[in-house]
């Protein structure tokens, strides 16, 4: 089994060693309206502020860093739903190195806008994430080129096993963190690392309802295909790719999972900018409106929070804040 063949606590250690230098150590903010309505202490781990909006820049920078360290390799590709392929453009951009990067035809206009300046190139491809990712992989394939996974990769997901390090030194007591999910690489990091530091602490996985690929497939004890409905969490939403290793990860280290509908998405974007004037996309308001829904069962304890980024069409954002 993969899992037994690789020690991915051992591969976050070096990552964070490997990409320090290149990314910011996020804050920890302490929300008083949220640990009032839990009666316990709540804190945002605020992704969002980190370097192009996302969490993505860890994995990105510690899988590219990895080969061009190691392998003096130049030219790389990937592909995105949008804060993947931010990040990846970000990266190649700052070590002058090649990049291509394929997009769905229909990924948000907030996301795809920012990689208008970008060095890399940018070519568009299916409609799901999974059927962009697989196109994207056996391109790189036939090409001889390293392909970036978004989240089907261990350096991918020791890169965002990173946070759990930052989380690990700002807080000495956790015992619960909300993360979300769409293709696993962001849970597998954070819950290998935080799991081996303290096998108590709860993990519980937030998706919407209208994209719970995840959910069902750790229901089903394999990897489905589904139909996804539209979502504010674009940035969760879509397929799995078949044979994923963070399938395996979420199986042994997710301990609960927690569907949230699109108002309840609404409310906590709402919420975030009312309470702490941020700014945060769809997925990064998964926590958040999980933990509302959950929010009596960690009456006097420590949670955390993981909003994973901040990109998000202004339009839509006008309208929901406007409500």
């Amino acid at each position: 089994m993969y899992l037994k063949s690789m020690n991915l606590l051992q591969e976050i250690l070096i990552a964070e060693k490997r990409v320090r230098k290149h990314i910011d150590k996020t804050p920890l903010i302490h929300s008083p309206y949220l640990s009032e309505q839990g009666n316990c202490n709540v804190y945002l781990k605020s992704e969002n502020l980190q370097k192009t909006g996302s969490f993505k820049i860890r994995g990105a920078f510690n899988a590219i860093l990895s080969l061009y360290e190691e392998q003096n390799i130049t030219d790389f590709v990937t592909s995105s739903s949008g804060n993947h392929g931010n990040a990846f453009a970000h990266v190649i951009q700052e070590l002058n190195l090649n990049g291509l990067i394929f997009l769905p035809e229909n990924a948000s206009q907030a996301k795809t806008d920012t990689l208008k300046e970008c060095s890399s190139e940018i070519r568009f491809y299916g409609t799901d994430c999974v059927e962009t990712e697989v196109f994207a992989r056996n391109f790189a394939l036939e090409q001889s080129l390293p392909f970036i996974s978004p989240y089907n990769d261990v350096n991918i997901i020791a890169g965002q096993g990173t946070i759990g390090v930052e989380l690990e030194e700002d807080l000495a007591q956790i015992d619960c963190v909300f993360v979300p999910i769409g293709g696993g690489g962001l849970i597998s990091g954070i819950a290998c690392y935080m799991k081996n530091k303290r096998d108590a602490i709860h993990i519980i996985g937030c998706q919407p309802q209208n994209s719970p690929v995840m959910y069902e497939s750790i229901k089903a004890g394999t990897i489905i295909e589904m139909k996804s409905e539209p979502t504010l969490s674009d940035g969760t939403a879509g397929g799995i790719e078949p044979n994923s290793i963070t399938f395996d990860f979420c199986k042994k280290y997710v301990d609960d999972y927690e569907l949230v509908t699109e108002d309840e998405i609404k409310n906590a974007i709402r919420l975030v900018m009312t309470e702490h004037n941020m700014i945060i996309e769809g997925a990064g308001a998964l926590s958040i409106a999980a933990f509302l829904k959950k929010k009596d069962e960690f009456i006097e304890k420590t949670v955390v929070l993981v909003i994973s980024g901040s990109k998000i069409n202004p339009k839509e954002f006008n309208e929901i804040i406007s409500k």
